[in-house]
């Protein structure tokens, strides 16, 4: 059952990177490495999350996948990692945000029903950001490290 979980995870993941990166219009050579590096990644997440007890804001490495699989699909990093990324975004967290924002506005004047809405609000918040901000840094920490490589995957390699 456990395999299973991580399986279904793992396609739910795939069909949701092709269909974000569908939006952007890349090459039909690079969908499969979308599917790829969003199913993969967002199975290690679940991986993470649910057996090593990890939290949800633990940085993906997508970006290095992207690195390797960009040069296969003679893309650049950004057209694979992007749509990959977008399945993680942590949808939940970030509508809890604005439907607590909304709640805190309509209970101005119960202090105990605002305060819960505060604190529901920042807390969210807080989970949102720091998510989507360790989602940028592991996408982007590649291309730092590898500036050579990552501006290179769709240029034609040296023969020797």
């Amino acid at each position: 059952m456990m395999i299973l979980d991580i399986l279904s995870d793992g396609i739910f993941a795939a069909l949701a990177g092709v269909g974000f990166g569908a939006i952007s219009d890349p090459p039909i050579r690079a969908f499969r490495f979308i599917a790829l590096l969003a199913a993969v990644g967002h199975a290690c997440r679940y991986c993470l999350m649910n057996f090593l007890a990890t939290d949800i804001s633990t940085g993906s490495l997508i970006g290095f996948g992207s690195l390797w699989l960009g040069e296969k699909a003679r893309t650049p990093m950004t057209v694979l990692y992007i749509p990959a990324l977008l399945p993680m975004v942590p949808g939940k967290f970030a509508y809890n945000m604005v439907f607590s924002q909304i709640m805190f506005l309509q209970y101005l004047d119960d202090p105990l029903k605002r305060n819960g809405y505060m604190e529901m609000f920042f807390s969210n918040s807080m989970v949102t950001c720091t998510v989507v901000f360790m989602l940028a840094a592991g996408a982007t920490l590649p291309m730092f490290i590898f500036p050579e490589r990552a501006s290179s995957l769709t240029r034609n390699k040296k023969r020797q």
